[in-house]
């Protein structure tokens, strides 16, 4: 019998190891889009996702305040910067198959699940980009300490799910859309030519994501009659620590359907 698509997600979110976890993951997204071009979708089905996705013993997941800080003029600094992109696509899989069985008690259109499953996949991809990139350099992911706050807007928001996509996709996920420019200029100067080309697929393919959480919580206000903008300010404020942080990049956040007046009102002065 075909596993359902929660179960695929609960299948990702319970493996550890990171190039495993990413390959179950683009194995499990081209089943359902081979499904939906067939006209035969997977039922989507219900499931208990874990609170926390498991993760491998490496790298070690440190408070953000003990994280060393990243110098990215040294070689060493790159690598540091390259790792810790890894470590947000790696967060970027788990969160985008969470949404799915975390959520499925609320009745939503197939094309919901269409756009999270391939912006699954997508951060599948850049994971491996990014790991593809370390090991170019003598490094790999868990090499170095990281973040242990990433999972911190999932579980903020486990029982919210305007709340998910309006902190995941619409702030954190934006703020991608923000510092990317300049990493891909860093890796430019250095003559990384591999880092560039990840970096900018990565880049013109988070814009996607972006869209896909501003798509969705539009169709949720517009469900239950709320202010679009005035429903991201209260979730935003109960949900995401401190203020957002200009500069922003205002031309990629239009295209991902983010206005000016839904994040500059939140900014730091």
């Amino acid at each position: 019998m075909a596993q359902t698509l929660c179960e695929m997600a609960i299948e990702v979110l319970t493996t550890a190891d990171g190039r495993e976890k990413t390959a179950l993951s683009r194995r499990h997204a081209a089943t359902w889009f081979a499904t939906r071009d067939a006209g035969t979708p997977l039922d989507v089905g219900r499931g208990d996702a874990p609170l926390r996705p498991a993760r491998p013993e490496e790298p070690e997941l440190r408070d953000p305040r003990d994280v060393p800080k990243r110098k990215p003029g040294s070689p060493q600094g790159r690598i540091a910067l390259l790792h810790a992109v890894a470590h947000i696509e790696l967060n970027a899989v788990d969160l985008h198959w969470d949404i799915i069985p975390r959520f499925a008690n609320v009745k939503m259109p197939l094309g919901f699940y269409d756009d999270w499953v391939r912006a699954a996949d997508e951060e599948s991809k850049h994971f491996n980009l990014m790991c593809d990139c370390l090991e170019e350099l003598g490094s790999h992911y868990g090499a170095l300490p990281a973040h242990a706050g990433m999972w911190r807007a999932a579980e903020d928001t486990v029982d919210d799910f305007m709340g998910r996509l309006a902190v995941v996709p619409m702030v954190l996920e934006a703020r991608g859309l923000d510092v990317t420019p300049g990493m891909i200029e860093i890796f430019r100067r250095a003559g990384a030519t591999s880092a560039v080309d990840a970096l900018e697929t990565i880049y013109a393919e988070e814009v996607g994501h972006v869209a896909y959480g501003s798509k969705w919580f539009h169709f949720l206000c517009g469900r239950h009659e709320k202010d679009p903008k005035d429903a991201f300010h209260t979730l935003v404020q109960r949900y995401f620590k401190g203020a957002l942080k200009p500069p922003f990049n205002e031309e990629k956040r239009a295209e991902a359907g983010l206005p000016p007046d839904f994040y500059w009102p939140l900014a730091a002065q």
